[in-house]
């Protein structure tokens, strides 16, 4: 952990938090908000770490006792609340965990900080319990919600803390940090980047990954040949991606990052603007044969399939309605 200085993009946050523990205007409470892979852990260990740094000029110093506890995950001050059903955080998690223990003052600490990973999945139950505490804290305390969907809290909870939207970092800003820090070329960079759309997250994860050419020869051996296999066959490819260590959701990023491209080829024609260069026939003999609106439904296709997933929906269900519109409309 290294503090807020090597943290790719999020400044306007950076800057508040850094404000507010200069002045010494902590708030008790936030809500650390954004997709999965926009780096709201990283920020709130940043914070935590800021915080109970016992150094003095830039912090977090990383070499105090605080710092070096911090960085090995055994600060006692430092809390992550932690829950054994893998969707739901219930109330007793938040009572034995929080509210049964913030009443003990800081071990050594300056405040006692406690972590909720993946808030919104508090249930409404867990919610209230919480809510109490950050209506009347100890003046130690600082209470922080990491989640994808800070609409899901009570509005009671949403107005008692300070709320940060993580936003997407630019695109730049995400390139250089794969070829500096990962080391991978031009090229695989600028897929890495499309496909992430702005979340350093899921751009460091296929930039890392070991198998990002067969990733990316399976996602285009599975479009130049869906109009000629079955669907049954085409669940069972996609059901093989996952020996490369990456979800479901992910590869139809990298599908829809293709058909991005298609239609961008087939509005201006412009070869420098697409992202898989290197598959430019393809590209060129697809859009021969395919519509706008193919496309269009194919992309709103994809989108409906990864909602599926995440809302468990049966897989092999998701995938057949996928690939029949794909096959409608891209592949007659």
């Amino acid at each position: 952990m290294a503090g807020f200085r090597d943290i790719i993009g999020h400044k306007q946050e950076i800057a508040h938090l850094e404000r507010a523990i200069e002045t010494g205007k902590v708030s008790h409470a936030y809500i650390f908000s954004g997709d999965k892979g926009t780096g709201k852990r990283r920020l709130a260990d940043a914070f935590a770490e800021t915080l109970q740094c016992e150094g003095t000029g830039v912090r977090p110093c990383g070499e105090c006792h605080s710092c070096r506890q911090a960085e090995s995950g055994n600060h006692p001050d430092i809390i992550y609340i932690r829950h054994e059903k893998p969707t739901s955080i219930g109330v007793e998690d938040i009572r034995e965990q929080l509210t049964g223990d913030i009443q003990i003052r800081p071990y050594n600490g300056r405040y006692k900080i406690y972590m909720i990973p993946d808030a919104e999945r508090m249930t409404v139950q867990a919610q209230n319990a919480i809510l109490k505490t950050i209506e009347e804290p100890p003046e130690y305390a600082v209470i922080i919600l990491m989640t994808t969907n800070e609409q899901v809290f009570l509005d009671t909870i949403r107005s008692r803390c300070v709320v940060l939207n993580l936003k997407p970092v630019p695109d730049e800003q995400v390139k250089s940090y794969l070829m500096e820090q990962i080391q991978i070329p031009d090229y695989q960079a600028d897929i890495c980047v499309a496909f992430a759309q702005g979340n350093i997250g899921k751009a460091v994860r296929l930039a890392s990954s070991e198998d990002f050419s067969a990733i990316k020869s399976s996602a285009m051996q599975l479009i130049r040949n869906a109009g000629k296999m079955e669907i049954s066959d085409l669940i069972d490819y996609v059901k093989e991606v996952q020996e490369y260590k990456i979800s479901i959701q992910d590869y139809l990023d990298i599908l829809a990052l293709w058909y991005r491209d298609m239609v961008y080829f087939k509005a201006t024609r412009d070869i420098d603007g697409i992202v898989f260069q290197d598959e430019i026939r393809t590209i060129r003999e697809t859009v021969k044969v395919c519509s706008y609106e193919g496309v269009e439904e194919v992309m709103k296709a994809m989108e409906s399939a990864k909602t599926r997933l995440n809302a468990n929906v049966n897989f092999d269900l998701t995938m057949e309605l996928l690939f029949l519109v794909i096959k409608e409309n891209i592949h007659g």
